[in-house]
């Protein structure tokens, strides 16, 4: 995907790119690039793949979501900065947190947002478990996101604790989530949460499948979640 398929694509959905916002794409891109050297941050590098598969895959969410009327995003184990921060290039209105285990990727998401010129964004290097029983995190983000993190199970347990009563919480799959969502209901359930849509599509140009769970928080969440860290990962809320 280059720059004018990137930007017709997304214009088509709404989204009209200035020559300000182009420019972040542009050298969101530079920094993944000479950083990935140094740390690991993906395997895709090339450019007309960072475009499609980083920056308009993570922008995705916005074609079934409204950002326009959310305030606050906490992106879980965001990586390199996926979905949130192409998110928030488009939506620069939004407040975006993001929870990493890694202080590495932590150090690199400061210094991006330094030189993207972002504003309202803070990075936590935490895990989801511990982050989300503090108690200015629980429970306070209009929506949640997670980018092919885990299974969907585990990540109920890691973001619907962050996500307030009535707010979303939004899984990014790739490859089919039917068999995730039957095994993932229990624990969604348990954790005060309510599936409210799943969006299956395909990535233009390469036609990869492509999954957005939207989940709603419709109660708060039991005190004891998320336990404690590796907890959910090694005994999910399935049944």
């Amino acid at each position: 995907m280059n720059i004018e398929q990137f930007t017709s694509s997304l214009e088509e959905k709404g989204i009209s790119l200035s020559p300000f916002q182009l420019e972040q794409f542009e050298t969101y891109y530079e920094w993944l690039v000479e950083w990935n050297e140094k740390i690991n941050l993906t395997s895709i590098t090339e450019k007309k793949e960072v475009y499609l598969k980083h920056f308009y895959d993570s922008i995705t969410a916005s074609f079934y979501v409204d950002f326009n009327k959310l305030n606050s995003l906490c992106d879980v184990g965001a990586g390199a900065g996926f979905p949130s921060l192409p998110i928030k290039i488009c939506f620069p209105h939004l407040h975006v947190t993001i929870v990493d285990s890694l202080n590495k990727r932590i150090n690199f998401l400061n210094q991006l947002s330094d030189a993207l010129k972002l504003e309202n964004t803070a990075f936590y290097h935490d895990r989801a478990e511990t982050f989300g029983r503090l108690k200015d995190k629980r429970e306070s983000f209009d929506v949640v996101t997670a980018r092919a993190v885990a299974r969907l199970s585990v990540l109920s347990e890691l973001c619907l604790p962050l996500v307030k009563k009535n707010g979303l919480f939004l899984a990014l799959k790739a490859a089919s989530a039917e068999e995730e969502i039957e095994a993932g209901k229990k624990a969604i359930k348990v954790l005060g949460g309510q599936i409210e849509a799943v969006h299956s599509f395909q990535l233009p140009i390469e036609e990869s499948d492509r999954n957005i769970i939207v989940v709603k928080k419709e109660s708060q969440t039991p005190k004891k979640y998320p336990r404690k860290p590796g907890t959910p990962n090694k005994s999910p809320i399935e049944g």
